[in-house]
């Protein structure tokens, strides 16, 4: 179902819904978080995917162009009308947004959540902020796209769960624009303020959060170089977003200082006095990824990172509880960068050894490791392995040529005869049942 200030908007009804608040399916649904109340969020990212057709020159003609609709790198639109965004004008309406699901309640329905803005999600990683609202940060996962915020209206109740129900209803989201002088500020997209207005075909709040995109490009924010995951440190509340990598970028500017950046970096964002709902933030580089050695890929790590410390294209992040930060990445078929398969790395945030980076796991050839979560108490590591054997292994020396279902480059994990490489997701645990990493 569709809930918040879009729901039921003439923009996202359809011959099949014409209430324009019930949606069947989620679709490319990448990274998420958990919400205090113990409900899931997932977001749906690249489903521009999923459209194909051609477009009719009507008012979405414009808002499904600034979203790479139609894409038709599946064939979906082929054999389902809805999928064929000429035909089904509003169907794409109803995707990019962040879904809030109810484990412990089997009769819920997944809830499409749509005060929190529509684009291509990675990530919605939540946080409580002091005064008890819930603040929410998530990327736009493609490049030159935003990094934005959402402050609830309203506090968490951590004594009774069904009042927290739709607390993601009501909330300022906001985008962020990165100043030369290493401030953040937050700029609200709230109908009728600054350009946000019907001068710019913007009829009510619903339209902003529908084209959040348009929206975010009229009141200036800051593009940046793909944005990934976005996590707060729970033992000093500052936040790291991970930016992957842009190539197609020709003029560095502070938050992105590399032209043709290649191998990605890491953000460190500072709110004031620990006030995650402040107007204005201030902003570090954390680390920039690439060779070390390298002087000119413009690498920037502590100084004793290792060979095998340094990594490219950052991508899924978290904390573990002594208040590392962990990262995978994803560089696709850029072997040729790094020369290396993705993995896991550990970050020391903070004190003497700060940017010091050290890898963790190695994926398999053709992988990319994603979504690393840890226990409580920090003795178990749960990571995700997806599609290993596929991207790029045309340029793995070893391997050297085109995968196929008889020859992959690995048959990681059973690696057994005839058995093709498949996705999976590992736990790490320690022999001794210690701490990891400690």
């Amino acid at each position: 179902m569709v809930s918040g200030p879009a729901a039921g908007h003439e923009r996202l009804q359809t011959s099949e819904d014409k209430t324009g608040r019930r949606v069947i399916g989620t679709l490319n649904n990448c990274a998420g978080g958990v919400t205090p109340w113990g409900t899931y969020l997932t977001a749906e990212e690249n489903f521009h995917f999923y459209f194909g057709g051609r477009l009719e020159e009507n008012r979405e003609k414009r808002n499904h162009e600034r979203y790479g609709v139609p894409h038709g790198w599946f064939s979906w639109s082929e054999h389902y009308k809805r999928f064929d965004a000429g035909a089904a004008p509003n169907e794409p309406n109803r995707f990019g947004w962040i879904v809030e699901i109810d484990p412990y309640d089997p009769r819920s329905v997944p809830v499409k959540r749509t005060a929190l803005g529509r684009f291509k999600h990675e990530g919605a990683e939540t946080f409580v902020n002091g005064d008890g609202r819930v603040v929410i940060y998530s990327g736009d996962d493609q490049r030159f796209e935003y990094i934005y915020r959402f402050v609830s209206r309203d506090r968490v109740d951590p004594n009774h769960r069904e009042n927290n129900r739709d607390l993601l209803d009501h909330g300022t989201l906001s985008v962020g624009r990165f100043e030369e002088d290493g401030t953040l500020a937050w700029l609200p997209l709230v109908f009728g303020q600054g350009p946000l207005t019907p001068a710019n075909d913007f009829h009510g709040q619903a339209d902003v959060l529908i084209e959040t995109r348009r929206a975010a490009d009229l009141l200036g924010a800051t593009p940046m170089d793909r944005p990934e995951d976005i996590e707060v440190n729970p033992r000093t509340g500052k936040v790291y977003a991970t930016l992957t990598r842009n190539r197609k970028r020709r003029r560095g500017n502070a938050a992105n200082p590399r032209a043709q950046n290649d191998f990605g970096h890491i953000i460190e964002l500072i709110a004031p006095g620990g006030d995650h709902a402040a107007k204005r933030y201030r902003w570090e580089m954390f680390v920039q990824c690439g060779d070390i050695d390298n002087k000119a890929v413009g690498a920037k790590w502590h100084p004793i990172t290792s060979p095998n410390g340094w990594f490219a294209s950052p991508d899924n992040c978290a904390f573990d509880p002594v208040g590392r930060l962990w990262v995978s990445s994803d560089q696709g078929p850029r072997w040729r960068y790094t020369g290396t398969a993705d993995g896991l790395w550990a970050i020391m945030p903070e004190g003497p050894f700060r940017g010091l980076s050290r890898m963790f796991f190695r994926a398999p050839v053709g992988a990319e490791a994603t979504g690393p979560a840890f226990t409580p108490d920090g003795r178990a590591l749960f990571l995700s392995v997806q599609h290993p054997g596929v991207d790029g292994v045309r340029h793995y020396k070893p391997f050297g040529r085109r995968a196929g279902f008889a020859d992959p480059p690995t048959r990681w994990p059973d690696f057994k005869d005839g058995v093709p490489p498949r996705p999976s997701v590992i736990v790490i645990t320690r022999n001794d049942g210690d701490v990891i990493g400690v």
